[in-house]
């Protein structure tokens, strides 16, 4: 079987690596990759959005499966687009379709979902710009902290938690007037904030059934002690020690069956993952957000734990018949711990040279903002690598990666010392 991952991230190497080990995979092309996908699939430099670039791709290679790492075509309607083509309609695509992409696509959207489907979430209003008034009243309704959230894609920084609420207020004003976040902010929605511990949740759906996949915690601040400006992701754990057996048992009953059968009620097309932001209050999961894809870096840290063949659940999705399917997971603990460029996620130098990864033992790198530059790898981006452990504990797992990590080198390389401090 031919096979093309769309994204270039750490997610899309992870991606790469473990559909890579399976016997159903003939050939393996990511676009546009990185460094990491090189070394194991051929890169193609497409722009995932660029639909007729990437339909020439699939029927000049025979691709029968696309798996969509990012968000951006899913939203954009990438699997419609196959749908409506009849030379591309009998390729797999895991991924939703536009409707329900929508989920991550608009936080309106899956605000209504939510309490539509009775599953537990915080309260909320949107506003845009013609009802700025409006909004400001209904923050002095709130307690602080005072929870902005860009309606639209903001490529996971369009959420503001702020403390003070003239801060809130001009925030509030500089996203739906001055358009901060661009088009992604000329809708806002106010939530009341919810105070307790994060966790992400994983599920694997095609429309009619699911399987659950490992939890995972990642750490979003760029400081240590989660300060500072939120990143794409600095690291995360697997599985997440807080997670009871009891609380992931209120997890499938209270949000996750309600949110398959609410894609069902609602029909919207549903192959592909679903990744549930979680927040735990006392010890209750609410819903903090939808994503319609698999999250980077948790998806270093669950995949790894996976024993099934990836690529046998995808065709098991395409051909609705997931629930045929026993999903094996590896029992250790992994972790992940992301290096990422100096001064990100602001202003950042890219091209510098990475090395050391020759010595690495024990752990995996997944390049994520890395290329391929002549004979060297250089960085590309913000998020550079992440490196990924296996151990009995979670201690025992982080121990090896930041091991690792001291014998990697890039000019201004920075990472998080303290993941998985807070559990």
């Amino acid at each position: 079987m031919t096979i093309l991952i769309l994204g270039s991230g750490g997610r899309e190497h992870t991606f790469a690596w473990k559909i890579a080990q399976s016997p159903l995979c003939d050939k393996l092309f990511v676009a546009p990759g990185n460094s990491g996908t090189a070394q194991i699939a051929t890169n193609v430099n497409l722009k995932v959005t660029d639909f007729e670039a990437i339909k020439v791709l699939v029927i000049q290679h025979n691709i029968e499966m696309v798996v969509v790492g990012p968000e951006d075509p899913l939203v954009q309607g990438i699997h419609d687009f196959f749908l409506d083509d009849n030379l591309l309609k009998g390729v797999a695509v895991i991924g939703p379709q536009k409707a329900a992409a929508e989920l991550e696509g608009s936080k309106e959207f899956a605000k209504e979902f939510l309490f539509r489907h009775h599953i537990p979430t915080a309260a909320y209003k949107s506003f845009d710009a013609t009802n700025v008034e409006e909004g400001y009243r209904f923050l002095e309704t709130l307690k602080p902290p005072y929870v902005l959230k860009a309606d639209g894609l903001a490529a996971g920084k369009g959420v503001l938690i702020l403390n003070n609420l003239d801060e809130a207020k001009a925030e509030l004003k500089n996203m739906l007037v001055e358009a901060k976040f661009g088009v992604a902010s000329s809708k806002v929605v106010i939530e009341e904030f919810l105070d307790g511990i994060e966790l992400s949740c994983f599920v694997l759906t095609d429309g009619k059934s699911y399987k659950m996949l490992p939890t995972a915690k990642d750490y979003k601040r760029i400081g240590e002690g989660d300060t500072g400006l939120n990143t794409g992701g600095m690291g995360a754990i697997s599985p997440v020690p807080f997670a009871s057996e009891e609380f992931l048992h209120k997890i499938e009953d209270r949000i996750v069956k309600p949110t398959i059968e609410g894609l069902k009620k609602d029909n919207l097309p549903y192959k592909g993952f679903v990744f549930i932001g979680i927040i735990k209050v006392g010890n209750d999961p609410k819903v903090i957000e939808y994503n319609v894809r698999m999250g980077d870096p948790e998806t270093e840290v669950v995949l790894p734990r996976l024993k099934t063949d990836i690529v046998e659940i995808f065709k098991a999705i395409s051909e609705e018949r997931l629930n045929e399917i026993e999903i094996e997971i590896d029992q250790r603990a992994a972790t992940t711990v992301m290096l990422v460029s100096g001064g990100y996620p602001e202003a950042y130098e890219k091209g510098k040279e990475i090395t050391g990864l020759e010595h690495i033992v024990d752990s995996i790198p997944f390049h994520a903002g890395a290329i391929v530059k002549g004979d060297k790898i250089v960085t590309s981006g913000g998020r550079v690598m992440a490196i990924t452990s296996y151990g009995n504990t979670y201690q025992e797992a982080i121990k090896k990666s930041y091991q690792n990590i001291e014998k990697l080198y890039f000019d201004k390389m920075d990472y998080r010392k303290d993941i998985g401090f807070d559990l």
